[in-house]
């Protein structure tokens, strides 16, 4: 995909996000299903550095593809645009896949071992909800990401070969263009 036409999308808490955002790139990352616990600990790495997102002119919109309803507990307090799609209808406009090799890749395995560690104990203590048995649309979802100007354009793209395989906020960042081309 090399443009994305303007759209108006609605976050699970009801509010409007345009995509792409007119005044500021945007980071469009598709993740998995409510409470994946490995998007959980990669969504929270963005969280915790989401000054410098923002001060590098990037407006971060995160789609899921579950319903709002069982997506709306696991990510009230995170301060970003979740949207959820559990239709896929964007996952399938962007190409975004599910495959087996999600969790079997080996590559995926350290992240979902210490993604585990991480929500286990927040889960037994009831500080926050455990991910469904049977997640709609499925636990072999792919991530993806794409960097996208204010005019459509496609900058950059990545689709992920395994759960965790997905742009850090540092390699989001080192792909920002040159000054004279931001925003």
């Amino acid at each position: 995909m090399d443009h994305v036409p303007a759209r108006e999308l609605v976050t699970v808490m009801g509010e409007p996000v345009r995509v792409p955002d007119p005044d500021r790139l945007t980071h469009l990352q598709f993740r998995r299903f409510a409470g994946c616990p490995v998007c959980g600990l990669h969504l929270r790495s963005f969280v915790t550095r989401r000054a410098e997102v923002e001060a590098a002119g990037i407006h971060e919109v995160v789609l899921f593809h579950s319903g709002v309803g069982d997506l709306r507990p696991h990510v009230a307090d995170l301060p970003l645009d979740v949207v959820a799609d559990p239709e896929k209808a964007l996952y399938r406009e962007f190409g975004v896949e599910s495959a087996p090799r999600a969790l079997l890749h080996p590559k995926a395995w350290p992240a979902i071992l210490r993604a585990l560690a991480v929500a286990l104990p927040d889960i037994a203590r009831k500080r926050r909800p455990a991910p469904p048995n049977k997640p709609e649309g499925g636990r072999f979802g792919l991530p993806a990401d794409f960097l996208i100007a204010p005019d459509g354009r496609v900058l950059a793209s990545h689709h992920g070969t395994h759960v965790y395989d997905q742009w850090s906020v540092d390699e989001l960042l080192n792909l920002l263009p040159v000054k004279e081309n931001r925003p």
